[in-house]
């Protein structure tokens, strides 16, 4: 059961996962040792997944971010097998949705450039057939974020 510390506490991790355990429960108001327990139960049950880094995608090279819209004739479990591992091997294919209405999957890639997208593009489609491809190119950022909203949890 997550309760208003461990929201708190979550809220801090979610904002920096480098801050030291006397820091977070500083700011959460906990014991050192009360709070290190709050974040190895979190880290058991699941809810912390992983400690990460965010990096400046464009300071990489990777200033590109796609949408790509799937639709395929093909909703077999073979075929959504490698579907599955033909996108999880390509590093560029950052998110991976299988959707309800007129799309099968929204992929989410970032790539260098267009000249970058094409080369994601010609790898994918050597890999598994697919019926219906449009790729739609973010031209602004206007929100994003990777944390979570945990006023409802």
């Amino acid at each position: 059961m997550i309760d208003s510390i461990d929201r708190a506490l979550l809220g801090e991790l979610q904002k920096d996962a480098t801050l030291s355990v006397d820091d977070l429960s500083e700011r959460v108001h906990l014991s050192r040792n009360a709070c290190w327990r709050r974040i190895k139960r979190l880290e058991e049950e699941g809810i912390i997944r992983a400690r990460v880094a965010l990096l400046d995608a464009a300071k990489l090279n990777l200033g590109l971010t796609v949408f790509i819209a799937v639709r395929t004739a093909h909703h077999e479990a073979n075929w959504l097998e490698k579907f599955s591992a033909a996108v999880r091997d390509v590093p560029e294919i950052v998110g991976v949705y299988r959707m309800t209405g007129d799309i099968d999957y929204l992929l989410q890639a970032v790539v260098p450039d267009v000249a970058g997208y094409d080369a994601l593009y010609k790898r994918l489609i050597a890999r598994i057939a697919l019926n219906d491809v449009s790729s739609s190119f973010v031209m602004e950022k206007i929100k994003e974020t990777t944390a979570l909203p945990l006023t409802q949890v």
